[in-house]
């Protein structure tokens, strides 16, 4: 596959799980956030079973003896991430929630420090800085001097508690180095489902108030953010590394508020300027320009030894 082959899959890649907020706005004005979440992955996560079965071809005794690791990571990453991501869809825009869930590189960076005894460097330090700013400056209206004054959105509140919920998932999953990327996530939400079940059932659903786009909404997320995304970001990583594949997780903001605003919702000031620097952030603690000076060092390295073996 050539770059640009794989440039392309990762820009589909994101614009899919750019469409989960907008399609997320709509459903959940239709059906609880409990239930979105369990027939997304309750669904999902069977397609995806039989794909790692397939495709990765995993072990599956010694997945199964990962079991207590794959909970956690489902308590986390499917069944707190996605419920508290949906109910924040119901107090703020789709673009908002985006631009808060641009956050996680950073909490990230900073939670992986001090769990996994990761080394952070200064430059890295200072985007979590910047992306911090950006996003209060979208918390806030754009007015930071009334961060400690203003009343805030229920719903960005709720998009923190999201991203740190999905920080965990993904600083736990990094030390999950024995299963499969697919086979981990297709188990992970297959046990995220089966434990969400009987709370759904209870809880009950009445179809007969939900609407044609709903149904349309929820099977896009099983499709394509759950199912299309996820083959096509580990196909992509397996052909450009993690680290490159990373970069173009900042579309999302940018495609959310794009598919936003054709439907209507507009794209204030706050939002752009603080979506801004929450990608400068990104693009710092990412490590980007580190390795765009290391680079830069080297090639200066190189022909300042070529001069002198010239000399």
């Amino acid at each position: 596959m050539s770059k640009y082959q794989t440039w392309f899959l990762l820009v589909i890649c994101n614009l899919f799980w750019a469409g989960n907020y907008v399609f997320g706005k709509y459903v959940v004005a239709e059906m609880s956030p409990l239930w979105i979440t369990f027939s997304r992955w309750a669904v999902a996560s069977v397609i995806l079973l039989t794909i790692a079965h397939f495709h990765e071809k995993p072990d599956w005794r010694a997945v199964l003896k990962q079991w207590p690791a794959l909970v956690v990571l489902g308590l986390l990453g499917f069944v707190g991430y996605n419920m508290v991501l949906y109910s924040a869809l119901d107090y703020t825009s789709s673009t908002n929630a985006a631009l808060v869930s641009a956050l996680g590189p950073g909490m990230i960076a900073i939670f992986s420090l001090y769990m996994l005894k990761e080394k952070i460097s200064k430059i890295q330090v200072s985007g979590i800085g910047v992306s911090l700013i950006g996003v209060l400056a979208v918390l806030t209206g754009g007015n930071l001097t009334r961060v400690f004054q203003t009343a805030y959105n229920r719903g960005d509140l709720l998009m923190l508690a999201a991203v740190l919920m999905w920080t965990l998932y993904s600083v736990m999953g990094k030390q999950l180095k024995e299963v499969p990327p697919i086979t981990a996530t297709a188990v992970s939400a297959f046990l995220s489902a089966i434990m969400m079940a009987p709370f759904a059932i209870v809880q009950g659903i009445d179809m007969g108030n939900i609407s044609s786009l709903a149904i349309i909404g929820i099977l896009y997320m099983i499709i394509f953010p759950s199912v299309g995304s996820f083959v096509f970001w580990n196909m992509s990583v397996r052909e450009i590394g993690a680290t490159q594949a990373g970069i173009f997780l900042n579309l999302i903001p940018v495609f959310t508020a794009l598919i936003s605003w054709i439907l209507g919702e507009p794209v204030t000031a706050s939002q752009f300027g603080g979506g801004l620097l929450v990608f400068i952030g990104v693009y710092l603690t990412t490590g980007m320009l580190e390795r765009r000076l290391a680079a830069k060092r080297e090639l200066e390295n190189q022909k300042t030894s070529r001069n002198q073996n010239k000399a």
